[in-house]
């Protein structure tokens, strides 16, 4: 005799039972809430050309963004462009770099890609992925950063941010390598950059590593088993009938 099907009414199908439409609704529809409630969604990082977007990010590793723009603003007023991060000695961009953490790795990428840049692509950044990804220091995250946001190239970054978030939101397995292909899969080309932004502000704010369920807005449209509850700010109510504490 045939199984009767489960009911899931109400309930968010796991990962690896959901039907593809069906997850592609629930990703779109994440997107919405997620884009409602981070009104400011965009890049954190302050550039003014593609070039200052390749370094911020480069900075950026493993450090927060608005320290980042702090120590930016000086570092781009002494620094203008790939040949300025070459003229000085690296024991001197290490200094200005410094506050960063990771400062000799980052100063080496830096000087790095920034020779690249003038000697294979004539001073420019390159606009494609293939190309940013031969520069020094510089991954795929990086390089979809600096296409979305620099170049209006639709990209999807994945950082620890999104990896956490879509692996909890179930539009990913967690541990997949395919992250990026995944979330493309589930977005339209010209949401890629919002999708990015929006999963990265939410895991952020909301889905850090002991995420805040109680006041996430998507936690209707999130299969993940671990959610947080709301902590207790007050003593309960006494049961009727029971006697009253006597104080001293």
């Amino acid at each position: 005799m045939p199984r009767a099907p489960s009911k899931t009414k109400g309930r968010t199908a796991p990962r690896g039972r959901e039907d593809p439409a069906v997850r592609r609704r629930r990703a779109r529809a994440i997107l919405t809430r997620l884009a409602k409630a981070n009104p400011d969604w965009g890049p954190t990082l302050e550039f003014s050309t593609p070039f200052e977007l390749l370094v911020a990010t480069i900075l950026a590793a493993q450090a927060h963004d608005e320290h980042i723009n702090q120590v930016t603003r000086v570092l781009f007023a002494k620094y203008r462009g790939p040949a300025d991060y070459l003229r000085v000695p690296v024991e001197e961009l290490e200094r200005d770099v410094h506050a960063t953490g990771f400062f000799r790795m980052k100063a080496k990428a830096i000087r790095g890609a920034s020779e690249q840049i003038l000697t294979e692509f004539g001073g420019e950044v390159p606009g494609d992925m293939d190309s940013l990804v031969r520069l020094r220091g510089v991954g795929r995250k990086t390089a979809s950063i600096v296409l979305g946001n620099a170049f209006g190239v639709p990209a999807i970054a994945v950082d620890r941010h999104v990896d956490r978030v879509a692996t909890r939101l179930g539009l990913t397995r967690k541990g997949a390598d395919g992250i990026e292909a995944e979330l493309r899969s589930l977005y339209p080309r010209k949401d890629w950059v919002k999708a990015t932004w929006n999963l990265v502000l939410h895991g952020r704010r909301i889905c850090t590593p002991t995420p805040k369920c109680p006041v996430c807005p998507i936690s209707d449209l999130c299969p993940y088993p671990k959610k947080t509850k709301a902590a207790r700010t007050s003593r309960p109510a006494p049961r009727p009938g029971s006697p009253a504490r006597r104080t001293r």
